[in-house]
């Protein structure tokens, strides 16, 4: 039995999914069809959370109990579901040639009655295009989805949906799935390294939201009150904004996400924002970003990024968002730690001599459920003078974690919690945190060779300005086996020595076979 994961992977209904996807594809495309099962999905959802609270409450009723009050539910942040909008009527009617018309009631009503979610649903069910008895096969399957009880809400099942979803859908729709959804483990490690306990936390290609969840669990369990982050983020993809939208509505997080969907690159809905953090996954090498339109913007203060690759133009769009004592944490493919082409070596240079790069960290493959693509964490720190850590200016931390997570099906790894822990720790260690909230008086860091090391400026600069930290790590040392060393050395020695004569002995013997058969000749 496959290890239960975070990642998307192995969830237990991905056949029932892709079947209902597929139900709708001969007649509409994918970024419609995704948009109307998604739609379906998040429905479910609210659907099961409301469900749950409605039995509950009605098994109280001789204490007062109202299970069709709205407020019983707002109240711990469930949405009201209307009796027209319930998943019950929706499967009663799902084999009636109106069931289009009764989704888009349903929508309808459901964001009536719940502002935050105005505008957000889709309400497209009764258009002809959309084959009725399809959509109502699509229902049936959708039903046999646990999505919204309490069980499934706390491991994100509609976030970890969702992935699966654009991973199927990311070759129909000529897109990179990866760029849509983190898994939850990586986003951790980023989350517990930056420690966003207070501030403003922004994500200018947001996808479905996950950081903003991951920020807010933390704050969470660290004691802290939610309403001392703010959420600002913006999403390029119409369909995925709108995810994003409801991802943040169904925990009751107040995010400021714009009013529409819009590229970061191009229309900044957030350009005045100076941000006390920054987290991230932008699109991997993205090609299509249009920087040729852009070549004299402000915020390419280390040199122009290729328009054959938005890698560096997403580094310097974060650091630009940056306030004075600000720290960013994001993932970008691993070519961007190494890369000399058009430009990007020297960009990376000067990023470097600004004295910006806190800490780097080579990820284990096999990660992401839509991509192989190799990636590393890159963390940047606006000022390495002061902010609740110690003074670490012209100092990188260098963190090699690719052996680290454990696989959880033929060909996909997964971070466990010990990993996320290690990873976190070393680097909180390393920067001496100050505020008491982070620190631990119990660690010291110190350089682990084949794991981490402290690089200096004059080091990385000896490596051309390379941040791969294999390169800096090391080797891990092999465990002592308690031979004295100069027994050791004899013995290696003769091994040596006894190889040394094999190999004469048998270059002897292929002397004088080729000898005996004319092809060697005598020296002379």
């Amino acid at each position: 039995m496959a290890k239960e994961n975070n990642n998307g992977a192995n969830l237990g209904f991905e056949a029932n999914l892709w079947r209902a996807a597929d139900a709708l594809r001969s007649n509409m495309d994918a970024a419609e069809y995704k948009h109307v099962v998604l739609g379906l999905i998040f429905l479910k959802y609210i659907s099961d959370a409301f469900e749950e609270q409605y039995a509950k409450l009605d098994a109280d009723r001789e204490q007062g109990a109202d299970p069709e009050d709205p407020d019983e539910y707002r109240a711990i942040n469930i949405f009201w579901v209307p009796r027209e909008a319930r998943w019950s009527k929706l499967m009663e009617n799902a084999r009636q040639p109106s069931i289009g018309k009764i989704v888009d009631e349903a929508m309808l009503s459901i964001e009536r009655d719940n502002p935050s979610l105005k505008g957000v649903l889709p309400k497209d069910y009764a258009h002809p295009r959309l084959d009725k008895q399809r959509l109502g096969q699509l229902i049936d399957l959708v039903a046999n989805i646990g999505l919204g009880d309490r069980d499934n809400r706390s491991k994100d099942i509609l976030g970890r949906v969702y992935e699966y979803f654009l991973s199927q859908f990311a070759s129909a729709e000529g897109k990179k799935g990866g760029q849509f959804y983190t898994p939850r483990c990586i986003v951790r490690v980023l989350v517990e390294m930056l420690a966003p306990y207070k501030g403003r936390v922004y994500d200018p290609c947001c996808g479905s939201g996950g950081m903003f969840v991951q920020s807010e669990k933390f704050v969470e369990a660290h004691g802290g009150r939610i309403d001392n982050i703010s959420i600002y983020g913006q999403e390029s993809n119409h369909t995925t904004w709108r995810l994003a939208k409801m991802n943040l509505a169904i925990r009751g997080i107040d995010g400021n996400l714009g009013a529409e969907h819009a590229d970061s690159f191009h229309r900044d809905l957030h350009s005045d924002l100076k941000a006390d953090y920054v987290l991230a996954n932008p699109p991997f090498n993205d090609s299509d970003w249009r920087g040729d339109t852009l070549r004299e913007d402000q915020r390419w203060k280390y040199g122009i990024p290729p328009a054959s690759n938005a890698n560096f133009a997403w580094v310097q769009h974060f650091i630009h968002h940056l306030a004075p004592t600000g720290f960013a944490g994001f993932v970008l493919a691993n070519g961007s730690m190494s890369s000399n082409q058009s430009g990007e070596g020297e960009i990376r240079r000067n990023i470097i001599e600004a004295d910006l790069v806190d800490c780097m960290v080579a990820m284990p493959g096999q990660l992401f459920y839509s991509t192989q693509i190799p990636v590393c964490l890159w963390f940047i720190a606006r000022d390495k003078r002061n902010h609740r850590c110690r003074d670490r200016c012209r100092e990188t931390l260098f963190i090699d974690a690719r052996k680290m997570g454990s696989m959880i099906d033929r060909v996909h790894r997964e971070l466990t919690d010990e990993d996320i822990r290690k990873i976190a720790d070393t680097y909180h260690a390393w920067r001496g945190d100050l505020e008491e909230a982070f620190s631990d008086s119990s660690r010291r860091y110190e350089n682990i060779p084949g794991f981490c090391k402290s690089a200096t400026l004059e080091e990385i600069r000896s490596h051309n300005h390379i941040l791969t930290p294999g390169r800096y790590v090391g080797a891990e040392e092999a465990e002592d086996d308690g031979e004295p060393f100069d027994e050791k050395m004899k013995r290696l020695v003769a091994q040596l020595r006894g190889q040394m004569a094999e190999a004469e002995k048998l270059d002897a013997e292929i002397a004088m076979n080729l000898k005996d058969i004319g092809f060697w000749e005598s020296e002379t």
